[in-house]
């Protein structure tokens, strides 16, 4: 029996992720014309008609779409193979993480550093999506690792989760809100506000409805937000309110901010569980676990660094 080599998987993946052949080349490094006669030779070698392609687009055929889920699980064998003959700890080499844009720009500054003088011969590969396209990207193989909310019901049977910590929301409203003058602010205060929230696919909009929910406030405008970053900055411009993550708040909250920041006086008070997911299947699992008690560890101590600058 002939068989595909590992570079005609590799090809093969690589246009079926892209849909696209000069975008596709690039990734492996080869040329156009080099990819297109290994595709070719590849789908002689199969009996089976992989793409539909021509001058304006390239589409998956029915075939292919259901093949390239094998070639994409006998690469994650090859490099589950190699890593695993490697006399080496299972952290150092390449380990490619997903995280959801709510969490990234505020957790990962904190405790990379931490990671990198632990862990030297680590190489990250860091891919910023939503929860669905993370998770996905980790059931197809092309990540080893997600760091997002918990719990995830895109993930389903076939996956650990393993929490790291828990992070309460803040209520944040302009300086002239009804409740801008409250230092704190509870549950039942929120019926009847206005809030605003991301635009859908963020689990953070998930967790602020649930929130909203509780207390019978109106789901929010039809002004949505595409990031953090512009939720805030609609929110200092008088648009409504909303739940902003703990962690968000020095990056998001600058010192001429007219944003105003309320705790919530429930006890335990609303908050969101970030964990981390991976395969079940993945012998790196025990790993992974130890790669979490870091993150915590280093997230903690960021944060009483952070709370001793503030107070000098």
């Amino acid at each position: 029996m002939i068989r595909p080599t590992i570079r005609q998987l590799e090809y093969f993946v690589a246009v079926a992720k892209h849909l696209h052949f000069g975008n596709a080349a690039r990734e492996v490094a080869i040329s156009q014309p080099a990819l297109s006669t290994q595709i070719q030779q590849l789908e002689d070698l199969l009996e089976v008609k992989l793409f539909e392609r021509n001058r304006r687009k390239v589409l998956l055929t029915r075939e292919g779409a259901k093949l390239v889920i094998s070639a994409r699980r006998a690469l994650r064998a090859v490099d589950d193979m190699v890593e695993t003959a490697r006399p080496r700890s299972p952290l150092e080499g390449t380990l490619r993480l997903g995280v959801i844009p709510t969490v990234a720009p505020y957790v990962l500054p904190r405790v990379l550093p931490g990671v990198r003088d632990r862990y030297p011969g680590m190489r990250l590969i860091l891919v910023e999506g939503t929860t669905a396209t993370i998770t996905a990207a980790l059931r197809r193989g092309e990540l080893d690792l997600v760091l997002l909310a918990l719990p995830v019901p895109e993930v389903g049977p076939g996956f650990v989760t393993h929490h790291l910590f828990e992070e309460r929301f803040l209520f944040a409203c302009p300086p002239d809100h009804r409740l801008a003058d409250q230092d704190i602010v509870q549950l039942e205060d929120l019926a009847g506000v206005e809030m605003l929230l991301l635009e859908d696919g963020h689990c953070l909009r998930d967790h602020a409805m649930e929130v909203c929910q509780r207390v019978a406030a109106p789901e929010s405008s039809d002004v949505r937000a595409t990031s953090m970053t512009t939720l805030v900055q609609m929110v200092e411009s008088g648009f409504g309110c909303t739940l902003l993550p703990e962690l968000a708040r020095d990056v998001e909250v600058g010192e001429r901010s007219r944003l105003l920041l309320k705790p919530f006086a429930e006890e335990p008070p609303p908050s969101r569980s970030i964990g981390l997911a991976w395969r079940q299947t993945s012998h790196k699992g025990e790993a992974f676990q130890e790669l979490g008690g870091v993150l915590t560890e280093e997230l903690a101590a960021a944060s009483l660094s952070t709370a001793g600058t503030s107070a000098d």
